[in-house]
């Protein structure tokens, strides 16, 4: 069962990172740049909880 949901959140992240590069070349539809947003949001939200998380740590050694 995890692999199965594993598998999914992979193609979902293939599939966001191909509507990112379709959007980038400009000759995608309006649903790909919708999907290429959501997708260059939820990286920008990773990563803003990755430095939040390692500023955490860093400041937790002290």
């Amino acid at each position: 069962m995890v692999v199965l949901i594993l598998s999914v959140v992979v193609l979902l992240l293939i599939g966001g990172c191909v509507c990112v590069y379709w959007s980038a070349r400009g000759d995608a539809p309006r649903w790909a740049r919708g999907v290429a947003k959501v997708t260059l949001l939820g990286s920008e939200i990773a990563r803003s909880a990755s430095r939040s998380s390692r500023s955490q740590q860093s400041s937790g050694d002290d």
